[in-house]
């Protein structure tokens, strides 16, 4: 079951402020496309972490990180990509060339059911920096990336390494959330991590947790993972050495699927029926509880409510309904969701009171901006502490 946590912070954050008249790429990416890189249409197993999108029209994806496929329903991607939402907070990953301005032909979204960030992890030093998702569906016609063995260096100062990723190119005229590849010069290796410098390619914002690559040409090994760098991104990139997780990796590999649920709420019975845990909710729902009142099952960003007809937008959904997504695709991916009239917003409680004023409006972007400050204040400082 999900406690509120870091959803209340994102709340009553100022929802407007000053605007770059010529944004380089979109707001809000968390991670380190690659600078003086190319298009990369044969990486179909780097994928894009996004923050999990709840309205079924005109909500653009919000890019936290990019990250690798290493097993059909597995994703391995750098922890500090979930410190705004939390290992239980809501991602998609997207597989596919072009995420931004939209995703392009032939991409798609899967919902990830959970998320662990390695037990070593240390935030202000990037050491263990790691993380690996569960899809709920597995991505059957996408070969993973291969592993590399344990035990001794992968790379030697002076290797040729590829990296991939979705992330800011420096360059107006391939915006962010473009999949790109480039490659990087070891520099320098550890225990558990290498340097890497331009050749000519350097990793930026957005790239972080894209894989690293090296061996020949169709036989590659995923070597590392992208976590930091300077912030200009141009002369130093720090990857995690994969070789050195598979302590962490291969028990979650190795791990049995849960039991599907064998029965849950109906979905228009949410208003009165409370939840234990999420096995209880329909699927793409979450159990969240907010204070000392009963447990619902909800979408993120949404209060309690109950859902009815397939949709493709709200105004299929009156007056008060919404054309929410409770799962990423399908026939019924999106139904009209209509909130509990008793219930306030658990995620807001403090804001329904007349005398709270917050932001500047809301809307179907507010949490695209919300999280544009959040992410950008935490890249800065991501790079600062590398």
């Amino acid at each position: 079951m999900v406690a509120l946590g870091t959803w209340l912070v994102l709340a009553c954050l100022p929802s407007c402020g000053p605007v770059d008249p010529e944004p380089s790429g979109p707001a809000g990416s968390l991670g380190q496309a690659l600078v003086q890189g190319t298009d990369a249409p044969g990486d179909p197993a780097a994928v894009a972490l996004v923050a999990r999108r709840t309205r079924c029209g005109g909500e653009a994806p919000v890019l936290l990180c990019s990250g690798a496929l290493i097993a059909p329903d597995v994703v391995l991607t750098a922890a500090h990509c979930l410190a705004v939402f939390g290992e239980e907070g809501p991602y998609e990953v997207f597989l596919g060339p072009t995420l931004l301005p939209e995703p392009g032909p032939g991409g798609r979204f899967v919902r990830v059911t959970r998320a662990v960030s390695h037990p070593r992890f240390v935030p202000a030093t990037h050491l263990w920096d790691a993380a690996l998702l569960r899809l709920a569906v597995p991505v059957t016609d996408v070969p993973p990336l291969r592993l590399p063995r344990a035990g001794g260096a992968p790379v030697a100062p002076g290797d040729v390494v590829r990296a991939v990723g979705y992330g800011d190119t420096k360059d107006a005229a391939h915006p962010m959330g473009q999949r790109r590849q480039g490659l990087l010069q070891v520099t320098g290796v550890t225990d558990s991590a290498f340097q890497a410098g331009p050749a000519p390619a350097m990793t930026c914002v957005g790239d972080s947790g894209g894989p690293v690559l090296g061996g020949p040409a169709g036989n590659e090994v995923l070597l590392g993972l992208t976590l930091s760098g300077d912030v200009a991104c141009r002369t130093e990139a720090v990857q995690l050495r994969v070789d050195a997780l598979e302590d962490f990796v291969r028990p979650f590999l190795e791990e049995a699927p849960p039991p599907a649920p064998t029965e849950t709420l109906p979905l228009d019975a949410l208003c009165e029926a409370s939840c234990a845990s999420d096995a209880d909710c329909p699927s793409g729902l979450q159990c969240v509880r907010a204070g000392d009142d009963p447990a619902r099952c909800l979408l993120p960003a949404l209060q309690a409510g109950t859902y009815g007809a397939a949709c493709t937008e709200d105004a299929a959904c009156g007056e008060k309904g919404v054309c929410a997504r409770l799962e990423v695709d399908g026939d019924d991916a999106c139904r009209c969701f209509t909130p509990c009239e008793a219930t306030v917003d658990p995620l807001t409680p403090e804001m329904d009171r007349p005398d709270v004023k917050c932001g500047c409006g809301s809307g179907p972007g507010g949490l695209g901006a919300t999280l544009a400050v959040l992410l950008g204040l935490f890249w800065r400082r991501s790079r600062d502490s590398a």
